[in-house]
């Protein structure tokens, strides 16, 4: 079998080698159809005060762009192409946590050259930071939840492949969830070692699988045999936080942790959907037989979920909730409907699936038992036409053919099963707080009328998806109607098109309110603050060259959804990707994720994922 180096290569190019759709569509003729302003935006709904007018001139008109209208408190800074941290004058920044920071005292320091030990690891912050929650006791205690994502950045050992059990165990261990407290001090924000609340969750922690697919015998194992307990969560991507404070951690690309070490095995139906192949990209199944799919071929079935975590209580057991379906999970936005039944929001980040909605059989209701709430409900697809509305079409037996708990195992053949839109890989959802909106970062998809999924579903141009071969991405948002997010109809717009008007003309130089002093591309990680400003966090080709000249490395920008305003904020080091935010409870602080980088934080020393702290120098609030 052909090698591949998953630490040269991201998880979507992986995928590509590894299961290769056939090019079944016409380019030229899909992609006249894209380069037309006014083929791609006709016929675009705008609502709300100051939305952005759909035609020929998308967010002209309602995009000013009048500084003295601005609601920006710092002046935008340019791309930068170095290896450090950049933010506005006025701001500063300080690392909080890197890879291998101990949580506890009786865990090795961190060795600049060589990193952890095997040992250590398990007791030290995890390998790359994508997500962070921030919550606050009654005892006034603070308390961050740090939601790592391991990529395939994810160093193994110095040698590359792991050649023994214990290099396995050092791998899993580096991945996963870290949950930990922060104080600020003198020096900042530090990890409070040995807290109470800190804890790691490894590939190896036990776990409940609860809702509509726990016990289905497609998830039990000779060591559940129940299917309703398992070991570890994988591939951590964005988080969550629910009305009731715990947080939701997101199980993203599971599949390339199995493979099989028997070269003839049959996979069962359903893994060519999920990606998971022959060959895994870590090699944990020649030396670990629950990753081995030829003896344990059920032990897949039992990833690819929504995690929830109670950061209060490191004893404390994680739970799987199989009603939110299971496909690659980037994030789970959470929000109540109009009757306070929970509502919650998820991207499936491949290229040509889906965007899905869960909302509960019941309502919340504050200090209430919330037991249930994440168990019992309904999942739902989106499907988005042509004249500016949508729709949810939900999940159920008698529109899909398939009962309910497969509707939650083989998630993703229930959303082709029922015609919903192929998205440009969905990443971050973020809920507008001031308003009855949601945003949804499609961060792009070089495959869009070029091949389908790979379900087969055909991936054409249109709708929210305007462009053939996306290398730059875009943000559509949605209004529910009756602005209930229980709705069954929502009416959508693009808040903004990524693009390089510098070396691009028509839809590949971005809508209108992208310029050459704002450019970027791969939108992805995003987050609202409390004055409804949209934080956009990008992960996508910093090569400044080409099609992607000027735009410099990843980079954090701001937008304000009353005018379409965009501004950038903050850039990150050469090679990372900036990735989850977050706000201190006084709002006067903000989490952001270094992710991956080079020659950071220390150009002498191993390069190390990292959370920095972000301030304003005049101690004012930032979110």
């Amino acid at each position: 079998m052909k090698r591949f180096n998953i630490n040269k290569i991201s998880w979507d190019e992986l995928d590509e080698l590894r299961r290769p759709t056939p090019e079944t569509t016409d380019f030229d003729r899909v992609v006249e159809a894209a380069v037309s302003r006014r083929g791609f935006l006709s016929g675009l709904v705008a609502f709300g005060s100051g939305a952005a007018v759909m035609g020929s001139g998308m967010l002209k008109g309602s995009t000013a762009l009048a500084q003295d209208a601005s609601r920006f408190a710092f002046s935008p800074i340019a791309a930068q192409t170095d290896f450090t941290v950049h933010v506005p004058e006025g701001y500063e920044w300080k690392t909080v946590a890197s890879w291998g920071d101990p949580l506890f005292s009786d865990a090795p320091a961190f060795d600049p050259q060589t990193g952890t030990t095997v040992e250590g690891q398990a007791r030290a912050s995890a390998r790359t930071p994508t997500a962070w929650s921030y919550f606050r006791s009654t005892a006034a205690r603070s308390r961050t939840t740090n939601t790592p994502i391991s990529t395939s950045t994810c160093r193994r050992t110095t040698r590359g492949a792991p050649v023994s059990e214990a290099d396995v165990r050092k791998i899993q261990d580096a991945q996963g969830v870290a949950v930990f407290e922060v104080a600020e001090g003198e020096n900042g924000w530090e990890i409070v070692v040995d807290s109470p609340y800190n804890r790691r969750i490894t590939h190896n922690t036990p776990m409940r699988l609860t809702g509509p697919a726990a016990g289905h015998d497609l998830l039990k194992t000779e060591a559940d045999p129940s299917g309703t307990e398992a070991l570890g969560t994988f591939n951590n991507c964005g988080a969550g936080r629910t009305p009731w404070g715990t947080c939701l951690t997101c199980e993203e690309n599971f599949n390339g942790y199995f493979g099989s070490t028997d070269a003839e095995f049959e996979r069962p139906e359903g893994f060519d959907r999920y990606g998971i192949e022959l060959e895994s990209g870590y090699d944990y199944e020649k030396f670990d037989p629950r990753f081995d799919i030829s003896k344990t071929p059920n032990e897949p079935n039992r990833a690819g979920y929504v995690v929830e975590i109670d950061p209060s209580d490191a004893s404390s057991t994680p739970v799987k909730r199989t009603a939110l379906g299971r496909f690659k999970h980037e994030n789970a936005e959470v929000t109540l409907a109009a009757d306070n039944r929970v509502v919650v929001y998820l991207g499936d980040d491949e290229r040509g699936e889906f965007l899905y909605r869960y909302v509960s059989d019941d309502a919340y209701v504050e200090g209430g038992d919330t037991s249930g709430l994440l168990d019992a409900g309904q999942l739902y697809v989106a499907k988005f036409n042509e004249d500016g509305s949508g729709e949810w079409l939900a999940l159920t037996p008698e529109a899909t053919g398939m009962d309910r708990a497969m509707i939650h195992i083989h998630t993703r053949q229930a959303a082709s099963a029922v015609g919903a839109t192929t998205m440009d890989r969905p990443e971050w959802v973020a809920v507008n707080p001031l308003r009855v909106e949601a945003y949804c970062a499609l961060t792009n998809n070089k495959n869009r009328a070029v091949k389908p999924n790979a379900g087969g579903d055909e991936t054409p141009v249109g709708g929210p998806n305007p462009r053939a071969e996306n290398n730059y991405g875009q943000i559509v948002r949605w209004r529910p109607e009756g602005e209930d997010h229980a709705a069954e109809g929502f009416a959508w717009d693009l808040y903004v098109m990524a693009g390089n008007p510098e070396v691009q003309d028509g839809a590949y130089a971005g809508s209108d309110n992208v310029t050459p002093g704002n450019m970027f591309n791969s939108p992805d990680g995003m987050k609202f603050d409390s004055q409804g400003m949209l934080w956009i966090q990008t992960d996508g080709d910093d090569s400044n060259e080409g099609d992607f000249a000027g735009m410099g490395n990843n980079q954090m920008l701001v937008g304000d959804p009353e005018t379409g305003e965009i501004a950038r904020f903050m850039t990150g080091p050469g090679g990372s990707e900036v990735t989850g935010a977050t706000f201190s409870s006084d709002k006067k602080t903000m989490f952001v994720g270094i992710q991956h980088p080079m020659n950071f934080p220390d150009p002498e020393a191993l390069p190390r994922s990292s959370i920095v702290a972000i301030r304003r120098t005049d101690g004012a609030v930032i979110g």
